[in-house]
């Protein structure tokens, strides 16, 4: 498990290295919602996501035989961009295993942190890839659901919310393979249980909650999704664990329903966030958040690496394909 110490531990050892990202109120979002709406700018952290607060401690963490062998990342993008970006900082080599479907901005971005980008056509084969290459260059494998470092890391997220407004009452997170809402609801529950941790995922594919009903992971096919840093095809048995143990509720929002969040951050907020980034306000607009109106909420907004051409279609169209 994830204690006050590995918590701790982890602050000390980004602290400097990633940017203390704003909480800020969106009162125009807010009102829509019924709540008053408060949003975590992970968006414009360091990489353009939530991920080098993990990487950054993952890497530091290594012994110099591990630094030396170099790392292997599987990753949709914004992990892949974490990971470079610390194991540049560190002097690691880094190799990144991406889908064929990733984003062109996310590529661009992982190799301009130093990493050689691997991409795999076919998702049923991406493991047996991701060994393949990890065999090839006998690094370490880093395990992007359920490596303590990376979840103690994002942890600072919860914490800082805390300080930032320490009456909060709900902080809603995004769900992919559930790494960063463990790491938030442990900072959250350690220092205040009654917050409430509300996650969302992408209605096309509930990985962590089906994961947690089943009491164990379970590989999830992914649809495209306009939320296309949500993918994890699985998790690990410590995000059922801290997921059944501190998270409060799981919801699930569409693919317009994104898109409006979306929209509605770039016109109301000024606020520039991916798919992924924008699934709580959606929640939140789409009235997923029973029982909580008045509330005063803190919505994370875990990225913000969006295509030009994705951005286009947002301010162009209004059915635009995933």
């Amino acid at each position: 498990m994830i204690t006050r110490d590995d918590l701790d531990q982890a602050r000390a050892v980004i602290r400097g290295h990633v940017h203390r990202t704003p909480l800020l109120s969106v009162a125009s979002l807010g009102a829509r919602c019924g709540v008053e709406l408060h949003v975590k700018c992970e968006n414009l952290q360091k990489t353009g996501s939530y991920k080098p607060r993990g990487g950054l401690n993952l890497v530091e963490r290594l012994g110099d035989a591990e630094k030396r062998r170099g790392v292997v990342v599987m990753s949709a993008g914004n992990l892949a961009q974490g990971v470079a970006y610390a194991a540049r900082r560190a002097g690691v080599r880094c190799w990144v295993v991406m889908l064929g479907t990733a984003s062109a901005a996310k590529i661009r971005a992982t190799e301009g942190y130093g990493a050689e980008v691997i991409l795999h056509p076919d998702p049923a084969t991406w493991f047996e890839r991701v060994e393949e290459v990890r065999t090839r260059h006998e690094a370490l494998l880093v395990d992007p659901w359920g490596d303590p470092a990376l979840i103690a890391g994002y942890g600072s997220i919860g914490a800082e919310i805390l300080e930032d407004l320490p009456d909060v009452e709900v902080v809603v997170v995004p769900v992919g393979g559930g790494t960063l809402i463990s790491g938030i609801a442990v900072a959250l529950k350690l220092h205040r249980p009654t917050v409430q941790v509300v996650g969302v995922e992408c209605a096309s594919g509930r990985l962590v909650h089906d994961s947690v009903a089943a009491g164990k992971p379970i590989r999830l096919a992914r649809a495209p999704s306009i939320a296309d840093g949500l993918g994890s095809p699985t998790t690990s048995d410590l995000v059922v664990e801290l997921v059944r143990r501190y998270v409060d509720d799981l919801v699930a929002v569409s693919e317009a329903e994104i898109r409006e969040a979306m929209r509605g951050l770039l016109e109301r907020g000024k606020l520039l966030v991916e798919g992924a980034g924008a699934v709580g306000v959606a929640a939140l607009l789409a009235g997923r958040m029973e029982g909580r109106r008045g509330r005063k909420v803190a919505a994370v907004l875990s990225g913000g690496n969006v295509d030009f051409e994705r951005v286009r279609e947002l301010l162009g169209q209004e059915d635009a394909p995933p």
